[in-house]
């Protein structure tokens, strides 16, 4: 078989990949497909473009500074970590867990993509990039993750990896095989080269590859074993399936996605649920995928909802019963009957509640229901999904509340306790952080050019209400409004009051 100049050039810039050590990475799963650093003698990579997002040179800017949101949308300064050690920024994201307070998700989402002023003193100028880009993927947000990196740039090994590994599961694998035929200079090593020879229709060379691959030592045998699979699975008919590798990588799982032993993504870190959301997966694989990303604040809630309203539930439970009472709330909600409406509410209240996802459900749903003029126990729901809402303020100016609670949280939704004392121990402490003044301790963080860093401890401190000390609460809440985030704090209230 003739080899092309192209495939030979593949073959050796591979070689020297295997003998260098792989950057280090605070994400376990992320891809060691790409792990050479890029040498002298390699060419220069080019930088990445793509159709949705436009790439910026950076002109000598460095990648810290780079970001989706400009202090206008945020409210918030650029010096958010001036001062701030980007391993601290790292920590704090990783501790924050997948399924903390929605209103704390936004928060920290808000933050990780916000365009900043680098940090004033720090080794690694893209330390901070990094560490927000990390956190990114750990929440599911490839999205975003890919939107920052493409805008700062994806021409080094470090940051292309991460833009495979996202390009990968989001299924614009073959655009990312396009960037790196493009960009010899990421040196990527013979797994990533063959699997990319497939998406181009040429089998033949990317079985070759693996040939001399192995006749050079240039590929380990668990991968030699999983490519060989995904390039003849014929071959081992009535064999088992490669183990799939732990832990688990992006490469690794569209190669047993394309022999079709791909494990399920419930079992694996929440960015490998992105996968699950091609139209090649089934339809409730992909309602639990975007159950899980939207719980996490990753995917807007719209998506999940032309899920559960794409087809007529086929089964009961689970997320067929959520399907279901969805789409009776939405013909309910479209026929403007108010007693459709009240007689559907209560079982998408409980369906969505159990599930987590009360709070994009009232994103969904919350204002018109709560406006729908219902009576009785309805009523109460309603305008509970009302005030968990963004439109929380229109609801609390609309209704008249009808007990000691709901007068509490349409004075928080109003920002004005004057007539409406707490009563117990949280109420009084969102009371107390809603008109007190914040602690010492953050405001001093904020003045030390940390203000980014108190936020994302507020984020962690409040990630899990039920074991939150109330006077936390009220600190937190007292912070949010002192750092000009007073929306934020009402929402984080309403939702600790009402969730």
């Amino acid at each position: 078989m003739r080899v092309s100049p192209l495939i030979g050039a593949l073959i050796l810039a591979a070689m020297p990949a295997v003998a260098e050590e792989e950057p280090a990475s605070v994400i376990p799963w992320l891809s060691e497909s790409l792990r050479a650093p890029k040498t002298a003698t390699e060419p220069a990579a080019k930088p990445l473009t793509a159709p949705e997002v436009t790439t910026m040179p950076l002109s000598g800017m460095r990648r810290d500074a780079v970001g989706l949101l400009s202090p206008s949308l945020t409210g918030l300064p650029r010096d958010l970590f001036a001062a701030t050690d980007p391993d601290r920024v790292a920590r704090l994201i990783a501790d924050l867990p997948p399924d903390a307070l929605p209103a704390m998700q936004d928060l920290v989402l808000m933050l990780l993509l916000a365009e900043l002023d680098p940090p004033r003193a720090t080794a690694d100028p893209d330390a901070l990039f990094f560490a927000r880009v990390d956190g990114l993927l750990r929440l599911g947000a490839l999205d975003q993750a890919q939107a920052l990196l493409e805008r700062a740039g994806a021409t080094d090994p470090e940051a292309f990896r991460r833009w495979w590994d996202a390009s990968l599961l989001t299924g614009y694998d073959t655009r990312a095989c396009d960037a790196m035929t493009a960009n010899p200079g990421v040196a990527p090593t013979l797994p990533a080269r063959i699997f990319c020879l497939t998406r181009t229709g040429d089998w033949a060379a990317a079985a070759l590859t693996l040939d001399t691959g192995r006749a050079l030592g240039a590929i380990s045998e668990e991968e030699d074993r999983l490519v060989a699979h995904f390039l003849d699975p014929e071959m081992f008919e009535g064999e088992s399936p490669p183990p799939p590798p732990q832990p688990m990588t992006p490469l690794a799982f569209r190669l047993l996605d394309g022999i079709g032993e791909a494990p399920p993504t419930r079992d694996l870190p929440l960015a490998f649920a992105a996968a699950d959301l091609r139209h090649t997966t089934g339809w409730k694989a992909r309602i639990e995928a975007a159950e899980r990303l939207t719980r996490a604040q990753a995917l807007d809630p719209n998506r999940l909802l032309a899920l559960y309203t794409e087809a007529r539930p086929s089964a009961s439970g689970g997320v067929w019963d959520r399907a279901a009472a969805i789409q009776a709330l939405d013909t309910a909600l479209m026929s403007g009957d108010a007693e459709r409406i009240a007689a559907s509410l209560p079982q998408a209240m409980t369906e969505m509640g159990d599930a987590g996802l009360l709070v994009p459900f009232a994103a969904l749903y919350g204002e018109r229901v709560a406006l729908a003029g219902l009576n009785g126990p309805p009523r109460a729901l309603a305008l509970r999904l009302g005030l968990l809402s963004p439109a929380y303020e229109r609801v609390a100016a609309s209704v008249a509340p009808e007990t000691p609670r709901e007068a509490f949280a349409v004075a928080i939704a109003q920002g004005d306790f004057a007539s409406t004392p707490p009563q117990g121990p949280l109420p009084e402490a969102i009371s107390d952080g809603l008109t007190g003044p914040a602690p010492a301790d953050l405001t001093g963080l904020a003045a030390e050019g940390r203000l980014g860093e108190a936020l994302l401890e507020i984020a962690t401190t409040l990630s899990d209400p039920d074991a939150t000390d109330p006077q936390d609460v009220a600190a937190a809440l007292a912070f949010l409004r002192e750092a000009g985030l007073d929306d934020a704090a009402r929402r984080t209230a309403l939702q600790l009051l009402l969730l």
